[in-house]
């Protein structure tokens, strides 16, 4: 998968290979199941000589007006990771300024995806807006297809339990531990991805627990704080854990929020690398212990229990 901020570049790589494409619109947070829904359309034109582009946003359009972060349930690079591993051809990652955030819709659809994505076939969810002023919808686009020479897909929302799958509906589920109603709804586990860092080595050294690090980034949202049953991908390869997210108050009352996660029948030295972990339930909140003891001991009955909760879910 090849990556654009500039479109113009990527004009240039479209014409110098005579390339049109099959274009999907949207936020992209999450990547929950309605995404999966557009990206599966787009993806489907390939036998019609398509190449696939997911277009969206370099930073959400929300955080642009706040003037600050929001918390999104899918970082950048956790989307690009997402996209190529389901190979998605080119991601559009577009600048959101003044000047793009102002763009008249009739503009956006006849200079942005049509003049410089060539775009053939436009998909995007029931309830779509961009533009100035969120103007741009699917009427519009269904209104200037045949002057351009483009087809407009209306990909229906999906629901579950009676509900309309929504990044929104999503982040209420994270945001309230509910790891496996998340899950449903995104179609894979909610995940933190990173590089696994150096901490304070007190899980191998103190509480007979060794323990990787990964430090979720800013604009990440957080579930509680607390202790979760999780799994931890390296490449190809999942491995049963235990994760804390949290800033560990028993060690310290200023530590910095991290993903701590102890994996079953692992000691491998994966400092370093690259990695995912995945929170498939919760267990109980953080708290601050009375010592390293206490801690300790309530690390090892999280670990027991969460070795048992990982081989019933096996059974």
């Amino acid at each position: 998968m090849r990556i654009f901020s500039d479109i113009n570049e990527f004009n240039k790589e479209i014409k110098k290979n005579a390339i049109e494409t099959a274009v999907a619109i949207g936020k992209f947070d999450g990547i929950h199941r309605g995404h999966q829904k557009l990206i599966e359309v787009i993806q489907g034109m390939h036998e019609r000589g398509l190449k696939s582009v997911v277009f969206t946003f370099d930073m959400p359009p929300a955080a642009f007006f706040a003037g600050h972060d929001v918390a999104v349930l899918t970082t950048n690079s956790e989307r690009r990771e997402y996209l190529a591993e389901h190979d998605v051809d080119y991601l559009i990652e577009y600048p959101v300024n003044e000047e793009t955030i102002s763009m008249e819709p009739e503009i956006f659809i006849s200079e942005v995806l049509k003049g410089k994505l060539n775009a053939k076939v436009i998909a995007a969810g029931s309830d779509c807006s961009f533009g100035k002023d969120g103007r741009g919808n699917l009427e519009l686009l269904r209104s200037m297809q045949d002057e351009l020479d483009f087809e407009t897909i209306e990909v229906d929302k999906v629901r579950c339990n009676g509900e309309e799958i929504s990044s929104t509906l999503v982040r209420s589920k994270v945001s309230g531990g509910d790891m496996e109603a998340a899950c449903e709804l995104l179609g894979h586990p909610y995940s933190f991805a990173g590089k696994v860092s150096h901490g304070r080595k007190l899980g191998s050294s103190e509480l007979s627990m060794p323990t990787i690090n990964i430090m979720p980034e800013k604009n990440k949202l957080l579930p509680p704080f607390g202790v979760y049953f999780s799994n931890v991908v390296i490449g190809s390869q999942v491995f049963k854990g235990i994760t804390n997210v949290g800033r560990k108050p028993t060690l310290s009352d200023h530590e910095a929020v991290s993903v701590e996660t102890f994996m079953y029948d692992f000691d491998d030295d994966i400092y370093g690398e690259n990695l995912r972990v995945e929170l498939l339930h919760w267990r109980r909140e953080e708290r601050k212990f009375e010592n390293l003891d206490a801690l300790k001991k309530q690390m090892h009955e999280d670990m027991e229990a969460g070795r048992t909760w990982h081989k019933n879910i096996d059974a």
